[in-house]
């Protein structure tokens, strides 16, 4: 491909990825709102508060276990076919899957059955969005050059807080248009609408051409037969990294943006509209922080600005609790807004921390299964760990010690995992003494 027709599709796959993956999260985080705030009322009647969120968690928590089964899944086709093929039905699987939940009658109406299908459908949303995040990333990671790397793959990750101001934004818009009727029908409609924004993604994304990478993989006839299983015999080193790399920075975005409306509603007393709003506006400051965290890797590397984001977590944890203990309206969003930024600034370089420890017919599926290994053990427990310490301890600060934890396991991952910010990932390299290849700039051939 001419480098002319190259630099034109290195912005439109930037894009697409982006666009796409803001409507997965949308999805996602539409169901994460609506699981601390709707579906304990709705689905889990229970005369203990806690109890009714802690059954709808447990629901949101299987979309988390159920994302490396998305990332075995589409990350085996997305090295075998292609990253836009597999891409179109990622998304085609978790807006589906979402506009259905919009659909299911409550508890009053089919009693327990209800919730047995948002777990169904949860499911569906988690395979979803296992298989989103490697093929968004390598989209664009793949079209961009050595030099940016860091701030091309980080484009997917405004995803994030697209997602959730898009997600959040729509409840609070349809809370305030329905009033009382929320709960009947005014939570169904931003679910609904998901039908919409996925017309809207599927017409992008079939306009993007396949990267370079993986044609040259095609026309050299390298495409590995079962590159799961060869990515886990590999490197099952690096995956392990990854997903304790990322425990600093999912767990807590969980407590922060999922468990932190039941706590600001039913602990502090504030409105469901505040605390969405609260998130709101702090969503709206991670698209500047992500990208400028990414950047500085580029400039700095990847562990050096990641481990100072696990830091400002693990110093952030107490205050954190303490400003929205003092239910001072301005105070709480304060600490909102703050508590996103320690995330951003990991979250920020990891797409090609993790990305480029995988050579590229590999890469899909050895990315996506780090990434999404940590679901389990941070995102995914990451709520229900804060409401079931909360109600044994009925304080908050075993939650702040619960958060410092996961900021000592991702800092000892950070140190071991391998530097590969300099290894050129167009070509196949050897997996063997990374830090020497990328302390040089060279690469030995696969």
């Amino acid at each position: 491909m001419q480098d002319q027709e190259a630099r034109w599709q290195l912005p439109r796959a930037a894009i697409a990825s982006t666009i796409g993956t803001s409507i997965e999260w949308y999805d996602y985080f539409l169901y994460g709102a609506a699981a601390a705030l709707v579906f304990p009322k709705l689905f889990f009647p229970s005369k203990d508060p806690l109890t009714g969120v802690l059954a709808s968690f447990a629901t949101y928590a299987v979309g988390f276990a159920a994302r490396p089964v998305g990332a075995v899944i589409f990350g085996h086709f997305g090295d075998r076919i292609g990253r836009k093929a597999t891409l179109i039905v990622t998304l085609l699987l978790m807006g589906l899957a979402t506009a259905a939940v919009g659909l299911v009658p409550g508890y009053s109406s089919i009693g327990i059955l209800g919730g047995v299908l948002l777990t169904l459908l949860r499911t569906l949303q988690g395979i979803g969005v296992g298989g989103e995040w490697g093929g968004s990333v390598l989209l664009s990671m793949e079209w961009g050059g050595q030099r940016r790397r860091g701030l091309i793959a980080s484009w997917p990750h405004l995803g994030v807080p697209v997602g959730l101001i898009l997600g959040y934004g729509a409840l609070y818009v349809f809370g305030n248009l329905s009033g009382s009727g929320f709960l009947t029908w005014g939570w169904r409609i931003p679910f609904i609408l998901s039908v919409v924004m996925l017309g809207i993604g599927l017409y992008i994304r079939l306009g993007i051409t396949e990267t370079p990478s993986f044609r040259r993989l095609v026309e050299e006839r390298r495409i590995e037969p079962q590159p799961v299983a060869e990515v886990v015999s590999r490197n099952w080193r690096e995956i392990l990294l990854s997903m304790f790399v990322r425990m600093a920075e999912q767990a807590p975005f969980y407590v922060f943006t999922v468990f932190m409306l039941t706590y600001g509603v039913k602990i502090l007393g504030f409105t469901n509209n505040f605390m969405l709003l609260a998130v709101v506006v702090a969503a709206c400051l991670s698209l500047l922080t992500i990208p400028l965290a990414a950047d500085l890797s580029d400039r700095f590397g990847r562990r050096l600005v990641t481990g100072i984001g696990v830091v400002m977590l693990a110093v952030f944890a107490f205050p954190y609790f303490a400003l929205l203990n003092s239910k001072l309206a301005g105070l709480v969003v304060l600490a909102v807004i703050l508590s996103l930024i320690p995330h951003d600034v990991q979250y920020g370089p990891q797409a090609s921390l993790i990305a480029e420890n995988f050579t590229g017919r590999l890469r899909y599926s050895g990315a996506s299964i780090g990434y999404q290994l940590a679901s389990v053990i941070a995102g995914g427990p990451a709520p229900l760990i804060a409401v079931a310490l909360l109600g044994a301890f009925h304080s908050s600060i075993p939650i702040s010690i619960y958060l410092v934890g996961c900021a000592v396991v991702s800092m000892i991952a950070l140190v071991l995992i391998p530097n590969r910010s300099h290894v050129d990932h167009t070509v196949e390299y050897d997996e063997a003494e990374p830090d020497t290849e990328a302390a040089s700039g060279t690469v030995q051939p696969a």
